[in-house]
Formats: structure tokens, sequence, C-alpha cells
């Protein structure tokens, strides 16, 4: 018989008082910083609609150790209780946290959320291939609730590679885009000196951030898509920056014309990875790509700084590929606790049936609201 001794969080004084265990657990498992309890605590502080969610997040005790997190949090769509990643919206990779390889305690865990109900479906995304959570996925092991396939899958493109310096990483690339590099660093150069730069740890973020959510508001208004984490007065951004420079992870980087900022890349570094949280440039200098000219400039310098990969996280943009040498797909899986879960997820699979055969017939798809549609 295993000695744990299940928990399960449901409050946001709760969250704070275990950070210290968890965060102890955290840098001793060595995850990734999403799946720590600052970012979820920054998470929960600043959502802007908190009366329709709830935190389930599941804890493992062997005495007074802490031994493994499974945070989970629901959100109520559509008349259904949504069990997810917590943080999911800022999460890009999603997963359970323990020290060692322990699939049975994942279980354990997982059969106890189930037990203690409060849901109605559940929709877990973004699943590296390495996941702790995958030990969920085994249908003659898992205990509680049964997670299938989804068709909802993503990807991750990233830049690996075998280059000595940055410099050289630049002159493998096509000639075409070694030229729309220097082109676009000679256009955004008509406008007055150009910079390209890491914000020190101490430099001030909250202007550079206030000019990134400006500029992020106008390319989602223009792209006809919405995301509060850039809403006017919103404190999410500057909040989960804020980890991220806490834990000394935290990697800013800003090209500037005439000391005015066309382009920010909001970046993390861990286990010898540069990754790409938040990006954006201003459109008053497009013809120059500053995001482009950016992109290529901090890759040069996680390059020279012995960096083994460049990770765009989660999103399958035409400008993420286009320097990408590798990609990772990252699964979904849903599963259904109660009835009208499995009437949402009967719904989801024939949705896309429906959809799957107006694209073979070229019929454009109807406007159908499904409750699955809430994942």
């Amino acid at each position: 018989m295993s000695a744990e001794r299940f928990e399960i969080v449901r409050t946001g004084e709760r969250l704070a008082e275990v950070g210290p265990a968890w965060t102890a657990l955290w840098r001793e498992s060595g995850a990734l910083v999403f799946q720590s309890q600052a970012w979820i605590a920054a998470w929960w502080a600043t959502v802007p609609d908190r009366e329709r969610r709830a935190l389930q997040i599941v804890l493992a005790w062997r005495g007074d150790a802490l031994v493994a997190v499974l945070p989970m949090a629901t959100c109520r769509r559509k008349g259904l209780r949504l069990l997810e990643w917590a943080a999911k919206d800022h999460t890009d990779y999603g997963d359970a946290l323990l020290a060692g390889d322990d699939p049975g305690l994942v279980r354990r865990m997982w059969g106890h959320l189930s037990a203690a109900g409060g849901f109605d479906l559940v929709y877990l995304n973004r699943l590296l291939p390495g996941a702790k959570a995958r030990a969920l996925l085994d249908p003659s092991q898992a205990a509680g609730v049964r997670l299938r396939p989804n068709h909802r899958s993503e990807v991750s493109f990233r830049v690996a590679g075998d280059w000595p310096t940055g410099e050289a990483w630049v002159a493998a690339q096509s000639k075409k885009t070694r030229q729309n590099y220097r082109r676009g660093q000679k256009f955004i150069g008509e406008s007055g000196p150009l910079r390209f730069r890491l914000l020190p740890p101490d430099a001030p973020m909250e202007p550079v951030l206030l000019r990134l959510a400006d500029l992020k508001r106008k390319w989602l208004a223009g792209n006809q898509l919405e995301s509060n984490l850039y809403d006017e007065g919103s404190p999410a951004l500057s909040a989960l920056v804020r980890v991220l420079a806490e834990t000394g992870l935290l990697r800013a980087f800003v090209l500037e014309c005439d000391g005015v900022i066309v382009a920010v890349s909001i970046n993390f570094v861990q286990a010898g990875t540069m990754m790409a949280f938040v990006t954006t440039y201003d459109p008053a200098f497009e013809r120059g790509s500053p995001g482009m000219v950016l992109m290529m400039d901090y890759i040069q310098w996680s390059i020279d700084q012995a960096l083994h990969t460049v990770d765009f996280l989660c999103g399958a943009e035409a400008f993420k590929s286009r320097f990408a040498t590798t990609s990772v797909t990252l699964d979904a899986f849903m599963g259904r606790r109660t009835l009208p879960g499995a009437a949402a997820m009967m719904l989801d699979s024939w949705n896309l049936v429906v959809r799957e055969m107006r694209r073979r017939s070229g019929t454009p798809p109807p406007q159908v609201a499904a409750a699955s549609e809430a994942a």
C-alpha cells in the first residue's frame, strides 16, 4: 500500500500556504515554469472571470513532504463544468509535477480527483511526448475518468542544430532569408539608429510591457482575435512576467529604432532552451519585418550562449515554421464524468465528422454552437 495522503486545493488561501513546499518540489524536479506554484498563483490572482472557475489542484503528501502536484481547475462553459489545466490559457505545456518517475502515483491522484467529482468533462491539452501526465492515458492502468485522444492536437516549432556561432546559423539560412534580414534592418534603420538588446535583470519592465500590450491589442484587432492577457489595465501579463523575473528565467529582448521599441519578445530560459513566450512588433514598421529581424537576432544570441534549442512554444504560425528545424506534436485528450459530459463528447465527435464531410465536398462549415467547442 502507498503511504500518500491526497489533498485537493480549492482556495487561493491554501494555494498560497503550500507555496514553499510546491516551489521546493518544482525546483527539485526541474519542471517548466508552467508547473510552478508561482505561475499558477499569478494566474489565479489575475484571472478576470474567476466567478466561473474553481481550483481542483491535487497534492500528494508523504508525511510532511509534498511529492507530486496535479494542477487542475474547472471552468463553466455552456452549462458544463470543464476540467482543464490550471492557468491553461497561459500554459504552453501542461503536465503533472513530481520528482522522479512514478506513473502509478499520477494515476492514484487522478483516481482521487475523479472520485471527488465537481466536473462533467475533462480536456487535457498540450501534452509533450514525455509528459508525466501521459501515465493517465493507458486504459489498462489509469484509475478514474478514462481519457481518449482528441482531435485538437497542436504543434511546437523549434530551432535546433549544431552551429558553432549565431553568425554561422545566419550563414546557413537561404539567400532570400539573409537578404530579407538585411533589408529589414536597413528599412527600419532609415527611421533612426537600430539596436537589438537583451534587457538587463534590473531594467524596469512595466514600460516595456505597456508597449507590448498596446502593440499586441492592435495586432489582435487587425486579425479579429482576442486575448484578455493584453486588455488595457489587466495585471495578468505583468504578474506572469514577474514570475519569470523572480525565478531568474526571464530573457526580454527588444528591437529599438531611435530609442523606441519596434519589436519585443518576452522569453525565458530553462534546461538549455530559449522559450519564446510572447512576441509582437509595431505595424508601422511592417515593411521592415521587425518581428522577423528580432527573432533572427535572439536566435543568434541563443546559439552564441550555447543554448541547444530555441522553442517557439505553442502555435503553427508561419513565422515560426520559417526558421524551425524540427517540430513536436502536442496531444490533447478528453474524458467524460457525467451524462452531460458524455453528450458533449458525442456532439464534439459528430461535429468533427460533419466538418470533415463538408471539407471534402467543399461546403463551408455551418456556425454550430456546440457545448463541446467550449474546450
